[in-house]
């Protein structure tokens, strides 16, 4: 039986920084779960002809993204965030509510209520 060509060292790699950078903000199950996912990749990649070896490796990371994908659901820090936050693990960060829509190409400059004095500095 042939394999596709992978190339293991990269998936290896690749898996290496999430996981370490995953361990910065969640520790325990976290790492339990896929430091061992990191041994088999490292078995994986020392014996190239093992199909086992391989397999699982590969199986073992579908079992940890679904994983991931569940311990960050339950456990990611909730104070006061929308529900796009939270769905996206805080990568897209919290939109800036506008009152009023200005265009670009409009002269009027917008009323400013944080500031007493509206100064224009020439360059």
């Amino acid at each position: 039986m042939e394999l596709p060509a992978v190339n293991l060292k990269a998936i290896l790699l690749v898996h290496w920084l999430l996981t370490t950078w995953g361990c910065i903000v969640f520790q325990g199950p976290y790492a339990w779960t896929n430091f061992p996912i990191l041994a088999l990749g490292v078995w994986a990649v020392a014996q190239r002809d093992s199909v086992d070896a391989i397999s699982m490796f590969l199986g073992g990371l579908v079992a940890t993204i679904f994983l991931d994908v569940i311990y960050i659901g339950i456990f990611y820090p909730r104070s006061n965030f929308s529900d796009t936050v939270r769905f996206s693990a805080g990568f897209l960060g919290p939109s800036e509510e506008r009152s009023s829509y200005q265009p670009i190409d409009s002269s009027e400059v917008p009323a400013d209520p944080e500031s007493k004095a509206h100064v224009t500095r020439g360059y």
